[in-house]
């Protein structure tokens, strides 16, 4: 029986360690980290990442932050600082031994928010 992605990333519980160890990431990524150092609630983007990420990959919980686009509309997110957000995912979906095919799946969806993401 095929598995949803959500099941895959370990439904809300697994998600929730995976945004962790993301966010870990991006505060030790010398591209990124004072984005998220700066953050005025690093607790709530952890809360609205983990919602993201569980309504996305198709989990039944709802996504109550604001769409792509209004949440990064004035960051001015550099192609290279994209990058580097997309490493610090990849890396964290490594460590958390997801298989190919899910970090793929991961990926592409990610990719193609890249437009509401850079340089808006």
């Amino acid at each position: 029986m095929a598995t949803t992605l959500y099941q895959r990333l370990g439904e809300s519980a697994g998600i929730a360690r995976l945004v962790d160890d993301v966010i870990a990431a991006h505060l030790s990524n010398p591209l990124v980290k004072t984005r998220f150092e700066n953050a005025e609630d690093l607790e709530h983007t952890k809360k609205m990442a983990t919602e993201f990420f569980c309504a996305g990959a198709g989990g039944p919980q709802p996504y109550t932050g604001r769409d792509m686009l209004t949440v990064h509309k004035g960051m001015n997110i550099s192609e290279q600082e994209y990058l580097a957000v997309m490493d610090d995912i990849v890396g964290a979906m490594g460590k958390h031994q997801l298989d190919d095919a899910t970090k793929n799946e991961v990926i592409g969806i990610l990719y193609a928010l890249k437009g509401h993401i850079i340089r808006v």
